[in-house]
């Protein structure tokens, strides 16, 4: 009996020190396995007499369900103890992110596209839009392009397989038909601008397949072509920030206005550089006219009691002139060391365009 509370009591304590699950199976094997100290004080049981084999195996059971328990026990709070190191090991903090990731910025585009919708937001204009995908009519002849103007041909423009509403489909060349579709759709007055995406088939540096455009469109009565001056020259002093930047028309010729203008700015040339806003020299960056009355016409607006005025400009040749871009390819070559470096932070986005949106 001596050496049976001895194994108990030295076994108990193994239990209790036991820092593993595999310390403990040990463990187990060495008392309770086939070869285990209590499993051999069991099999002698059979060479004792049958007053004593009883005595002694009550005393062993006892042992051997002290020890089963202390394994039992020893084993929950081992295996709670392994859990909690993996759970703690394998922890994913979702708050982080799994590697150092560089700062984004706007593209110079979309900075200026922000902008302009700002500031024609606060002239009264709201924003109009439309599909790249137009078809014939909305793109060509609802705008009195004739059928032999080259900007119907194939190596100017991307035509598309089948049609779209009756009607020959293309990638839209300019944001007119966002025009088009307003008027047809809309009773004057009518004031909007059209930004967005236009396409042509060219490519060098100052042209490429897609580009951005904003055009605007006023419809009303009494409309003339003073009323477009004041409101392209408000537009690009506000633009690029010059208060006495003049603005030359020229007579020019588009089918969709007459009378018709390109826009110039002025600028010095001189020694290699360009200033914007001084010398003698101009720049032309937009055009723009008179609706002209068969356009009205093709929309069901009657010109006889309704005039307006429309104009365009090229997103990316304002954002070149402003921030001194020279090659218009570099806007779509993802590459983010030139938008590292032309790039703009989030918080130069003007805080109140986002306001100016919700009330369009």
């Amino acid at each position: 009996m001596q050496q049976l509370n001895e194994l108990q009591t030295n076994t108990l304590a193994k239990i209790h020190q036991a820092q593993t699950l595999q310390d403990l199976e040990a463990l187990r094997l060495d008392i309770l396995g086939k070869s285990g100290a209590l499993t051999a004080l069991l099999k002698g049981l059979s060479t004792l007499s049958g007053e004593e084999r009883s005595k002694q195996g009550a005393a062993l059971n006892v042992v051997k369900q002290a020890i089963m328990d202390a394994l039992t026990h020893k084993k929950e709070i081992l295996e709670s103890e392994a859990l909690e190191q993996q759970l703690a090991k394998e922890r994913i903090d979702v708050s982080l992110s799994p590697n150092p990731e560089e700062k984004g910025g706007i593209h110079p585009t979309n900075k200026t596209m922000e902008e302009l919708i700002h500031l024609f937001l606060q002239m009264g204009f709201s924003v109009a839009e439309g599909p790249d995908i137009e078809d014939d009519f909305n793109n060509f002849t609802a705008l009195n392009i004739p059928l032999d103007h080259p900007a119907r041909q194939d190596h100017d423009t991307f035509y598309l397989k089948g049609e779209v509403n009756g009607n020959p489909g293309v990638l839209r060349t300019h944001t007119s038909p966002v025009q088009i579709r307003t008027m047809t759709t809309q009773k004057p007055p009518i004031r909007i601008i059209s930004p967005g995406h236009a396409f042509r088939a060219d490519y060098d540096m100052t042209h490429t397949p897609m580009f951005h455009q904003i055009e605007g469109l006023v419809i009303d009565r009494h409309i003339h072509m003073g009323h477009l001056k004041h409101t392209v020259l408000h537009f690009l002093r506000a633009y690029f920030g010059l208060e006495n930047l003049s603005v030359r028309f020229r007579p020019s010729f588009f089918p969709f206005t007459e009378p018709s203008a390109e826009m110039d700015i002025q600028c010095d040339r001189s020694k290699g550089s360009l200033k914007l806003g001084e010398g003698t020299d101009w720049l032309e960056v937009g055009g723009g006219g008179m609706v002209h009355p068969n356009v009205l016409r093709n929309c069901g607006i009657d010109p006889a009691e309704y005039q307006g005025f429309a104009f365009g400009f090229g997103l990316e040749r304002l954002t070149m002139l402003k921030h001194g871009i020279p090659d218009l390819r570099d806007f779509f070559e993802a590459d983010t060391r030139w938008l590292k470096h032309y790039g703009f932070d989030t918080f130069d986005i003007p805080s109140a365009l986002y306001a100016a949106k919700g009330d369009k």
